[in-house]
């Protein structure tokens, strides 16, 4: 199951690279990638994770805090 999520307001390659690993530790994610160029994060999950978009919010605002999160 492909998840994807719009990032708006991200300025920092570092900060993107730190996010896309926190959210490869997150239970029942197989992969997760930012794309810092499109602002995008797509997660990817055998199933549907529940909370997932809690999730990647919390960790953005952990590295990123004044960056909104959108689905889609």
């Amino acid at each position: 199951m492909k998840n994807t999520f719009r990032l708006k307001g991200l300025g920092c390659a570092s900060c993107g690279a730190k996010i896309e690993k926190a959210l490869n530790k997150l239970e029942g994610v197989e992969k997760a990638s930012v794309n810092f160029i499109m602002s995008k994060i797509t997660v990817e999950t055998k199933e549907e994770v529940d909370g997932l978009f809690e999730s990647v919010k919390k960790i953005v605002a952990k590295y990123e805090p004044d960056v909104t999160v959108k689905v889609g």
